[in-house]
């Protein structure tokens, strides 16, 4: 039996800060969100995500869970890795078990040209991905349909979150070129949990539309120091992706 919780008492923290209240509770409930890649960065943003009430969201992931993800994917467990289950059905998983008012579609595909129609359903995407042909490809999709995306990557000790929205720069004009890394980047746990719970709020922030714009802006954040610094980045007008579109 689903014994479910109710609204006003799961929401109450967010409902009750300024500027939120039922209208941005709504708007995430009637949000449909793909999160790409349901990794180290992909965990904080599902879990996240379901916890604010994001009413749908779309995992996209060919991969199955392993061992070596787990001290950073922390929406998978051991038996996720033993069996192993595809990425993408261990977080359904979990994510219906933690909030079953939210649809969740579980993908065990990778993003590709000729799968790209998936995104068709999707108001936002988040891009979660580790290899730099997924994330441009994801950024022309997005660019195509006109939806924002939420971009983030994690090594080490640091990462990085940048929003692109219709009309301002895009992955491509920020990061003409993004290093290849190979399969055994270092990660600590905890950077991908900052990084991812950036992205979560980003959505929530886009979604709701509360908060500052994005406008280009990037934060670079170095947990190793503490330090984090903001980058703006323009429009470039010969970008590959987006020079041609309009604003």
């Amino acid at each position: 039996m689903t014994i479910l919780v109710p609204m006003k008492d799961r929401y109450a923290r967010q409902l009750s800060i300024p500027g939120f209240g039922p209208q941005a509770q709504e708007r995430l409930s009637e949000a449909s969100v793909a999160v790409v890649g349901v990794g180290g960065l992909g965990s904080p943003v599902c879990q996240y995500l379901a916890a604010a009430g994001v009413g749908r969201l779309i995992l996209i992931d060919d991969q199955k869970v392993e061992p070596s993800n787990l001290n950073r994917q922390v929406i998978h467990f051991e038996e996720d890795a033993l069996l192993p289950r595809y990425k993408v059905e261990s977080a359904r998983m979990k994510i219906e078990a933690f909030n079953s008012e939210v649809d969740v579609e579980a993908l065990p595909m990778k993003l590709e040209e000729e799968t790209a129609f998936i995104l068709e359903k999707a108001d936002l995407a988040v891009d979660c991905l580790d290899n730099p042909k997924g994330r441009y490809l994801l950024n022309r999709v997005c660019l195509d349909r006109r939806i924002p995306l939420v971009h983030g990557a994690v090594e080490g000790f640091s990462g990085h979150v940048l929003s692109v929205v219709p009309g301002g720069p895009c992955l491509r004009c920020a990061f003409p070129s993004l290093p290849n890394r190979w399969s055994g980047v270092p990660v600590l746990g905890a950077a991908a949990g900052v990084i991812g719970s950036m992205q979560a709020a980003e959505t929530v922030k886009i979604i709701t539309g509360i908060g500052d714009a994005p406008n280009g802006r990037a934060l670079f954040i170095d947990l190793r120091s503490n330090q984090a610094d903001e980058v703006v980045f323009a429009r470039n007008p010969s970008c590959p992706d987006c020079g041609s579109l309009g604003p």
